[in-house]
C-alpha cells in the first residue's frame, strides 16, 4: 500500500565511455566508490485486526486510548512494525462478529485477535450458540490460513455458577479445536477494579487499557512470530 520509487543512475557509464581507454579502470573505481549504497529495506509492516465489541472499539475513550491503538504503540516500542486495525463494534455479540468476518478477511490481515462474547454473557445467551458463532468465525480464518489469538471472557456472576462454567469453557475448547493461541481472560487484572474502569464498572479507563495491553502483548508477539 506504500508507494515505492526507484532511483536509477546511468551517468557513470556515460562518463566512462567518453574517456580514453587507458583511464577506464580509474573511472570505474571512482564510479564504484560514488554509487549510492541501497538502504536496508524496512521491516515489513504486519496487519493485525482486532475483531471485537466495545472493549475493542474503545467505548468512552479517545481514539488514541483504545486497545488497538495502545497495542500498536506497545509493539512499536518493541521494534515490531504493525498496523493494528480496530474492528470493534460496541454492543456486538458473537453473532454480530460472524456477520463481519468477511469484511475482516478483505483486510488481508497477517493475524487476527478475536475479542467477542462479553455481550453474549451480559445477555445470558446460550453458550452453545456463542460457541457455534465463534467456531464459524475461526473456521473462516483457518481456511484463509490466518493465525488467531482468542481472548476469553467471563460471564457475570449473577447468572449462576453453572452458566458461568459453561460459558467460560467455550474459549479454551475453541482454542484447542482450532489450534489457536489463547489468552484466557481479556480483562485480566482490570475487571471489577474501580480504579481501572469507567463509572459503568464494565469498560476500562486509559489506565485499565494500559494493563490489558501490558499483559496481552507477549501473547501477540508469539502470535506474529516476533521476539520483541
Amino acid at each position: 500500500m506504500t508507494a515505492m520509487s526507484k532511483w536509477m543512475g546511468t551517468a557513470g557509464g556515460l562518463v566512462q565511455a567518453k574517456r580514453p581507454h587507458r583511464y577506464g579502470p580509474i573511472f570505474a573505481l571512482v564510479n564504484a566508490l560514488t554509487v549510492p549504497v541501497a538502504a536496508a529495506a524496512p521491516a515489513a509492516t504486519q496487519t493485525i485486526v482486532v475483531l471485537g465489541d466495545s472493549l475493542t472499539a474503545g467505548y468512552g475513550l479517545a481514539a488514541d486510548q483504545t486497545f488497538p491503538a495502545r497495542l500498536q504503540e506497545a509493539l512499536a516500542a518493541r521494534g515490531v512494525a504493525a498496523q493494528v486495525v480496530n474492528a470493534g463494534v460496541s454492543g456486538d455479540t458473537t453473532a454480530g462478529g460472524l456477520t463481519r468476518i468477511d469484511w475482516v478477511l478483505k483486510e488481508r490481515p497477517d493475524a487476527v485477535i478475536v475479542e467477542l462474547g462479553g455481550n453474549d454473557g451480559l445477555r445470558g445467551l446460550d453458550p452453545k450458540q456463542s460457541f457455534a458463532n465463534l467456531d464459524a468465525i475461526l473456521e473462516k480464518l483457518d481456511a484463509a490460513k490466518i493465525p488467531v489469538l482468542i481472548a476469553g471472557m467471563k460471564a457475570p456472576p449473577n447468572l449462576g455458577r453453572e452458566y458461568g462454567a459453561e460459558f467460560e469453557s467455550i474459549y479454551a475448547r475453541l482454542a484447542e479445536r482450532h489450534n489457536a493461541a489463547f489468552y484466557p481472560f481479556f480483562l485480566d487484572g482490570v475487571a471489577a477494579d474501580p480504579a481501572l474502569n469507567q463509572k459503568d464498572g464494565l469498560h476500562p479507563n486509559p489506565e485499565g487499557v494500559a494493563i490489558i495491553v501490558e499483559k496481552i502483548t507477549p501473547f501477540v508477539l508469539r502470535l506474529i512470530g516476533a521476539s520483541g
